[in-house]
């Protein structure tokens, strides 16, 4: 049997080496040349729509979701544990030049989350509730024209959620007991939270996720700046490192073992597509029930969640890391502990450490709920909305068993079923890539959406 998870192992591994980063990147780059590289060209006013509008008050119909309700559900999932602790085991592997090299790879990836969520929009439907619902299934099957990858996509999306939760909620329960609340009381409470919110449906979720997740990300980097500013004589230092290591080797020093630039471009990039979700498929499941005039609107808030996730959050983390010179003391294997050491090195053991536990479970909470709901569709769309409720209670019994850490068996197969959902959904991305282009086109040539539309070239 233990050969047996070896190999699993192993070969989750490898395939979440060299082959998806190509299936990712290499996907991602397609889309940013067939769009013309517009995540930079419209950059500002992208932002204009998506940062300058985010408190908006918007006017929307009783039973509507708003873009900021649709993008902060999108974002729950998006923002994690993995924000906080992903950043600096990178680092620790990869060197602090695998920070530009995320940076590169979200600023590429936006092309292919924009893209997901434009194509979720146009094929997205209304089931029997009256509620948008779309994502790659729906692109697969109605654009593709392949019932086959949509069913795939919607199936092992639906399983690879049971581990999913259950490795989030072992994270939550390891964060609570910090504060000596024992594993029992722990999975009771996020399985009880979890399911009072899924089953208000998609409404209840939207209005929780836009109350919490700007809190929660708020609370995170604040406390980060605060404590990267008390070493502000570190921080041009940090970035110095960021982009001299990106292109050449450091040596090792202290508690780090050095990199190479191919380690740093290995982690790095592997950061920045873990970071942001771009390619994974999850996004216009969320983004689909929002009300629009346009999926490109819309799907700006794609480009939006990239930045507020791997640009800012993720570079916080990083800043963290760098300015305080932690990386050299503790040991990669410690890596994933260095956000709370930094936070309690400047802020003391009970307000440093109360602030990363609080981060941290809200970032989970908010993230299996949304995870939830994602396999819901998923169930939703292959057998009907009454096995969708099925689903919700295996998922919180997932949630349960994970806080006991129960499901270690399954969590082997987690990146393999991940890679199962990415596949046929970059296949979808790329093929209907063409489509994305005709609707970008629309809207920028377009002065009732696009002010600046008279002065593009038509």
């Amino acid at each position: 049997m233990q050969t047996f998870v070896d190999g699993v192992v192993n070969f989750s591994n490898w395939l979440w080496g060299i082959p998806m980063i190509l299936i990712l990147v290499g996907g991602s780059l397609i889309m940013s040349f067939t769009l013309g590289f517009f995540q930079f060209k419209y950059f500002p006013f992208i932002m204009s729509e998506t940062f300058g509008k985010m408190f908006s008050k918007e006017k929307k119909g009783k039973d509507e979701i708003s873009p900021f309700q649709a993008v902060t559900a999108a974002l729950a999932s998006t923002v994690g544990a993995s924000n906080i602790v992903g950043v600096p085991i990178a680092i620790a592997f990869g060197g602090p030049g695998a920070v530009f090299w995320m940076w590169i790879v979200a600023l590429i990836g936006s092309a292919t989350k924009f893209s997901e969520i434009v194509l979720g929009i146009k094929y997205r439907e209304k089931n029997e509730l009256g509620e948008y619902v779309g994502g790659p299934m729906y692109y697969l099957k109605k654009g593709l024209n392949s019932n086959f990858l949509g069913k795939l996509f919607a199936f092992c999306l639906m399983i690879e959620i049971i581990p999913s939760v259950a490795t989030q909620s072992a994270s939550a329960v390891q964060t609570a007991g910090t504060l000596n609340i024992s594993n029992q009381v722990a999975g009771i409470a996020i399985a009880v939270l979890v399911g009072i919110v899924v089953y208000g449906g998609i409404k209840r979720i939207t209005q929780i996720t836009e109350k919490l997740v700007p809190f929660m990300a708020l609370l995170y980097v604040v406390g980060s700046l605060a404590v990267v500013l008390l070493n502000a004589k570190n921080i041009l230092p940090a970035f110095g490192l960021i982009f001299k290591h990106a292109f050449t080797p450091i040596a090792a020093k202290g508690g780090f073992l050095g990199a190479s630039v191919a380690h740093a471009m290995r982690w790095g990039t592997a950061r920045g597509v873990y970071s942001n979700e771009a390619g994974m498929g999850t996004a216009p499941i969320a983004h689909c029930s929002a009300t629009t005039d346009h999926p490109v609107r819309q799907a700006m808030w794609g480009i939006f969640e990239v930045v507020v996730s791997t640009l800012i959050i993720c570079t916080m983390t990083a800043l963290l890391v760098l300015t305080t010179g932690l990386y050299e003391v503790i040991p990669a294997e410690e890596a994933a502990s260095i956000p709370a050491r930094a936070f309690q090195q400047v802020m003391g053991d009970t307000l440093g450490g109360g602030i990363v536990t609080l981060s941290m479970f809200l970032f989970v909470l908010s993230t299996i709920i949304v995870l939830v709901f994602y396999g819901e569709k998923q169930a939703e769309y292959l057998f009907g909305s009454k096995t969708s409720k099925i689903m919700r209670l295996v998922y919180l019994v997932a949630i349960f068993l994970g806080a006991y850490g129960g499901l270690e068996f399954l969590y082997n197969f987690l990146d393999i079923l991940l890679a199962t959902v990415v596949i046929p959904n970059m296949i979808g991305v790329v093929l209907l890539r063409d489509e994305v282009k005709d609707l970008k086109n629309d809207f920028f040539n377009n002065p009732e959406y696009y002010p600046g539309a008279k002065e593009e070239v038509k």
